[in-house]
């Protein structure tokens, strides 16, 4: 009788962790950059200014003080993790140059 329980109750939480109408949430991550805000860089601009215009960046380099990391992350209702990435690079805090990977659409919006 012991056994018949365990194996109900069992097949009870495992139903549950499957039930197909579970809602999953959007979840986002990181900081959302456009090409309208990267365009508005220019060479020369201090560390400040690159960040008054992109906003903080999500990652610094603690050995490699002359790159920051601007990362974003979208997972809709469990799927796929899509991401896009900036780093900006630095020269004696004066901005030199980005590399950028984003996305087609910002899924978010």
């Amino acid at each position: 009788m012991q056994k018949l329980a365990t194996l109900l109750l069992t097949a009870i939480v495992l139903a549950g962790c499957s039930f197909p109408g579970v809602y999953k949430i959007n979840v986002q991550q990181g900081t959302i950059l456009s090409e309208d805000e990267l365009t508005q860089l220019e060479k020369g601009m201090t560390r400040q200014q690159v960040r008054s215009v992109l906003g903080s960046p999500i990652m610094l380099n603690p050995v490699d003080p002359s790159r920051e990391y601007y990362t974003y992350t979208f997972q809709r209702s469990g799927g796929e993790i899509k991401e896009q990435q900036v780093i900006v690079y630095y020269e004696n805090d004066t901005f030199i140059n980005y590399e950028a990977q984003l996305l087609e659409e910002t899924p978010a919006y």
